[in-house]
Parts: C-alpha cells; sequence; structure tokens
C-alpha cells in the first residue's frame, strides 16, 4: 500500500513508453501530472479507468495536466491498448516493478482467498512542483476522471 500521501516529493522515475522512448518525472517538471497506475491493459476495470481518462482528456488538459498510465505490460501490449480504445496518454512498461515500488504500488493482493503481489489500483496527482496533491487508493474506474476533477480547486 502506497504510503504518499499530500506534501510528499514525488519519486523521481524513468520508464519505458509504449513506443520504446523513456520518459522520466524531469520531463514533467513545471507541470501538473496525473500518474495512474494500474494492473493489466485491456481487463474491465483498467480499460474503464483508461477510458475514463480518455473521455475527460480535453478537460484535464484545460487545467494544466499531462496524464501518464503505469503498468507491469510490455510496451507492445501498451501500444495494442492505446490503438483499441484511441487512448491519448502515453503508458509507461513498468515490467520490473521499479516505478510501482517507488510510489508504493506494488505489493499484496488477495483473490478469492489467494495472496499474491500485485498492482494496487493507485492514481497520484502530482503539482508543479512535483509534490504530490492527492492520492487516490479507491479509484472508481468508470468516474475516475470525475474523482480528480472533484477535488480540483472550484471542482468541476
Amino acid at each position: 500500500m502506497t504510503t504518499l500521501k499530500a506534501g510528499d516529493k514525488a519519486p523521481g522515475f524513468t520508464g519505458t513508453l509504449q513506443d520504446g522512448s523513456t520518459v522520466s518525472l524531469a520531463d514533467y517538471a513545471g507541470k501538473k501530472l496525473i500518474i495512474f497506475f494500474y494492473p493489466k491493459d485491456d481487463t474491465p476495470g483498467c480499460t474503464a479507468a483508461a477510458c475514463s481518462l480518455r473521455d475527460n482528456y480535453d478537460v484535464l488538459k484545460e487545467k494544466g495536466y499531462e496524464l501518464l498510465g503505469v503498468s507491469p505490460d510490455k510496451p507492445a501490449k501498451h501500444l495494442k491498448f492505446i490503438n483499441k480504445y484511441d487512448l491519448p496518454m502515453p503508458l509507461v512498461a513498468d515490467e520490473e516493478h521499479k516505478m510501482m515500488d517507488a510510489y508504493g504500488t506494488w505489493g499484496p493482493k488477495k483473490f478469492m482467498g489467494r495472496e499474491y503481489d500485485g498492482v494496487l489500483r493507485t492514481t497520484v496527482v502530482i503539482n508543479e512542483d512535483g509534490i504530490v496533491d492527492r492520492v487516490y487508493t479507491k479509484v472508481k474506474t468508470k468516474v475516475h476522471a470525475d474523482q480528480i476533477l472533484a477535488d480540483e480547486p472550484g471542482g468541476m
């Protein structure tokens, strides 16, 4: 479970995107950034969350946000996911869980009585100064963008 909280300095990262290029926290210096960590491309909950952000992408951009998705899927799988659902945001392939470990979004989960390590669905909102503004650990996948926008100064 993530121990990040509002006011913490966002952990630095470097990751590989769907096209094989790299991205780092430094690329977003001076910008607001929404990082959504999700378990797996093209599954019902993950697709719902990504599509909620896609459908509200223009509103989020108008409010000054950049978006970045992160899962342990390979870059090629991310590219298929982006193309299938016309996702406008880049996706990081965190196959070795380095970024997820840094953000505390990789850890023990339980499903049908079985315990295993996996992605803890979490969204982190970072301000222009690289400081965590908000952390969402109870992501409502179908209306995730609404969750974020409702907490914006001045609301939706």
